[in-house]
């Protein structure tokens, strides 16, 4: 089975939907399969310690999920146009994975959610590219052969999937564009992966 996994960071749940969406895309492909895995939160107390394992959710990742996997699906909502922290703080600590060329050759895509928007969606996919093109895996995009890339009014890019999600106090569930690029995203994923599989 070429397992896909499908590691987040999500505060309100809107980037945790998308990556069930991009699961299900996933197990589309015959012989895949999806694990999704998040982050711990990150904090300013440095006496601040999150539980070993997170009260509902997916289970944190270690890296051993990162070196075992066939491809990598990355998501995070936007902070100002880049990744959110507790993300970046996980990918910082990948050293050993880039000095092995674990993930080296193994393809990858990113996905985001924003509250409004313009709130910098494809900047941050770009963002969350870096540090997977310096793991040396080959980046999968959004082509325009899906139509849902024409036609959404929300989210959806070339760069990966996104979603616009609203505020807090006013949240916008996914609509079928953006559940149709999910889907596509995870699907193309896999595919990748099954092909580039030694």
């Amino acid at each position: 089975m070429t397992e896909i996994l499908i590691l987040y960071y999500s505060r309100n749940g809107s980037t945790a939907a998308m990556a069930r969406h991009i699961a299900r895309g996933v197990a589309a492909v015959e012989g895949c399969s999806a694990r999704l895995r998040t982050v711990p939160p990150v904090s300013a107390e440095t006496e601040a310690l999150a539980p070993a394992v997170p009260e509902s959710g997916a289970p944190y990742c270690e890296l051993a999920d990162l070196r075992d996997c066939a491809g990598l699906a990355l998501g995070s909502p936007t902070r100002f146009g880049n990744m959110a922290a507790p993300l970046k703080y996980f990918l910082d600590g990948t050293s050993g994975l880039w000095l092995s060329g674990a993930l080296a050759g193994k393809p990858a895509a990113v996905f985001t959610s924003t509250s409004t928007m313009h709130g910098g969606q494809e900047s941050t996919l770009l963002s969350m590219m870096l540090p997977l093109l310096h793991q040396g895996m080959l980046l999968v995009g959004l082509p325009y052969t899906e139509p849902a890339l024409s036609s959404t009014q929300y989210g959806g890019t070339p760069y990966g999937a996104s979603h616009v999600a609203g505020t807090a106090g006013a949240p916008r569930k996914m609509d079928a564009q953006e559940i149709a690029l999910c889907e596509a995203l995870g699907r193309r994923l896999a595919w990748a992966a099954t092909r580039l599989a030694p």
